[in-house]
């Protein structure tokens, strides 16, 4: 028969703390994908496909992206390809940026449903909650 003998706990799975460039690249990438949808949109394309549309531009699968999005990090060579693809010169993913406030899009936006907001009664402004509720369901 053998002895008792106690287990040591299971290591303890310590999560690594996220580098600042991790950091900065997501954001930055966030902004080139809000910049690319804008243009785009300006220019008569539908919201429908951007991303798909944007991955392409880059030359990354959408999935990929997807990951980019959430949580995975962006390494060297793919920061250097997004960049490339995007016309920012090496190393601009990787710089610190202060955050963009609203665009013009957003500001035109804003001040429309403020305006229609205003300007109606509070079944009105029920209607309209209702339809920004089903909007941002899409």
């Amino acid at each position: 028969m053998r002895p008792w003998r106690r287990q040591s706990p299971l290591p303890v799975r310590r999560s690594r703390p996220v580098s600042d460039s991790t950091v900065f690249r997501r954001r930055n990438v966030l902004a080139l994908f809000q910049a690319y949808a804008e243009s785009a949109v300006a220019t008569g394309a539908t919201p429908k496909g951007l991303e798909q549309a944007f991955a392409a531009h880059v030359e990354i699968s959408p999935s990929m992206w997807s990951q980019i999005k959430s949580s995975r990090p962006i390494g060297d060579k793919l920061a250097r390809q997004i960049e490339q693809h995007c016309g920012k010169p090496v190393g601009w993913l990787d710089e610190q940026r202060e955050a963009a406030g609203l665009t013009p899009g957003e500001q035109q936006f804003l001040a429309f449903a403020l305006q229609a907001w205003r300007a109606t009664n509070a079944e009105g402004r029920k209607a309209l909650k209702a339809q920004m509720k089903l909007a941002a369901q899409g």
